[in-house]
């Protein structure tokens, strides 16, 4: 049986982690050192760490962070933001990232996918896609969510993992920070369309939306969140615990 895993999300804007709702309104919540290496240490399977206005302001994304982050954290990170160029790729790799996600980047040049696939390894490459559901079709949005860019959702996933990608993080814009639940519909036409690893992300708001996600969409193979884990809503050490008691697969 596949274990299914828990993954925090740290948003990072101006070298603070930071939260909002439907990829707006952003507050500070903490330093990304400090709650990556809480996260480490209550069970957390891997991080995500995501420049949330890298792609926004033309920018190459943070490295100190990670540098730092990677000395005291060693579980996976995934680093996404900002992310453009094979040489981007580069860089946050040599800084303690595993796994690279693009998103903007990709949607602008998809030829980006191959390239890392190919020099790198599938293992490496994360396609993270916002998106939203517009006049009855899941739509593509890039700039953190602030620019429709009218693509079809699930056909541009098919050819993301065709291109290379190992892994899809599928962001729903229509359930981020409401917490009322993750988007059972989108994830389980995701799931369906392809056959690498999924993350599931946006709308978790209590434990049993995770136990909802994983028992409504079983070929998910990971729950992210934000707010719920950096305020304490959520400890991560008791929801794999009732996971595991539902059922659920987790490294415990």
């Amino acid at each position: 049986m596949i274990t299914k895993r828990i993954i925090p999300c740290l948003d990072v804007k101006n070298g603070r982690v930071v939260k909002g709702v439907n990829f707006k309104d952003t507050a500070d919540v903490s330093s990304p050192v400090l709650l990556a290496d809480r996260y480490s240490r209550s069970g957390a399977d891997e991080l995500v760490f995501y420049d949330i206005t890298a792609s926004v302001e033309g920018r190459s994304i943070f490295t100190e962070i990670l540098k730092e982050t990677a000395k005291k954290v060693f579980i996976p990170m995934t680093v996404g933001g900002g992310i453009s160029s094979l040489d981007d790729f580069e860089r946050v790799l040599s800084a303690g990232a595993d796994k690279v996600s693009v998103n903007s980047g990709a949607i602008r040049d998809p030829d980006i996918i191959d390239k890392a696939a190919k020099r790198y390894g599938s293992q490496c490459v994360v396609l993270s896609a916002d998106i939203s559901l517009v006049d009855g079709r899941y739509t593509v949005f890039s700039h953190g969510g602030r620019v429709n860019t009218g693509i079809d959702a699930i056909e541009w996933i098919k050819e993301g993992v065709l291109r290379g990608a190992g892994e899809i993080v599928v962001n729903s814009i229509d359930t981020d920070g409401v917490k009322r639940g993750f988007d059972i519909p989108l994830l389980a036409a995701v799931c369906s369309a392809v056959s690498v690893p999924v993350i599931a992300s946006g709308g978790a708001g209590k434990t049993d939306d995770f136990i909802e996600l994983f028992k409504k969409v079983p070929d998910i193979s990971a729950g992210l969140a934000a707010s719920v884990f950096h305020f304490g809503e959520i400890d991560i050490t008791e929801l794999k615990k009732t996971l595991a008691e539902s059922g659920v697969h987790v490294r415990l």
